[in-house]
């Protein structure tokens, strides 16, 4: 039987549930947090929290890591340039450092990577979808700069840009503990570096870091 959709009143109010609930992981932990601390946080009672969320727990960590990758998708879409050329590269790895400087403790694809890449099975499948999004943006970014000869042909693209991805996801972790954006720029230029690599039919031109 297909669920009833869901009031204006009643999306509201899952929007809500999902806020407070993300808010609770990132000042408590994930461990820490239960069904009971979110029930106080909102002013919702279990009843209404199965309403909206019948799979309990489980379905709750889906549903944040769905609105968060969400989220971070839109983001992504939003910020970063044409990686076709090194400016679009430079230009992306700016402005991540920027927002990640801003942001530090309370990056929220630090919640999304962190504390849900510990959860269940379904949250864990979202951010993998999310993560695959991302390599799948920057190794399409590779292959423009091969196909324009800014990089060598015989390079991997699919296994650069997924050390890319992992350099930024870790990079993140370590700004969560240490309050610093010197491993993502290090990450970053490493990565650029090794693109730039190598022979190639164009002149390098060499990006300006400041």
């Amino acid at each position: 039987m297909t669920p009833r959709p869901l009031t204006a009143k009643g999306q509201s109010t899952k929007a809500r549930i999902l806020s407070a609930y993300g808010a609770l992981i990132v000042s408590r932990g994930l461990a820490a947090t239960t069904l009971d601390d979110i029930c106080a946080a909102t002013g919702t009672s279990k009843s209404q929290l199965f309403h909206y969320f019948p799979g309990g727990k489980d379905e709750l960590l889906q549903s944040l890591a769905q609105r968060e990758a969400d989220s971070a998708i839109d983001r992504m879409r939003a910020r970063i340039p044409s990686l076709s050329t090194w400016e679009g590269w430079s230009q992306w790895r700016d402005q991540l450092l920027g927002e990640y400087d801003l942001d530090r403790n309370d990056c929220p694809s630090g919640l999304l990577l962190i504390d849900l890449g510990r959860a269940g099975s379904g949250a864990r499948a979202v951010i993998a979808e999310f993560t695959e999004q991302l390599q799948r943006v920057v190794e399409s970014g590779i292959e423009s700069l091969q196909a324009n000869g800014s990089v060598r042909a015989d390079l991997d693209a699919r296994r650069s840009a997924a050390a890319l991805v992992a350099g930024i996801h870790g990079a993140n972790a370590l700004l969560l503990a240490t309050g610093s954006t010197t491993y993502l720029a290090a990450a970053f230029d490493t990565a650029i570096e090794n693109l730039r690599a190598g022979p190639s039919r164009m002149a390098d031109t060499p990006i300006d870091f400041g």
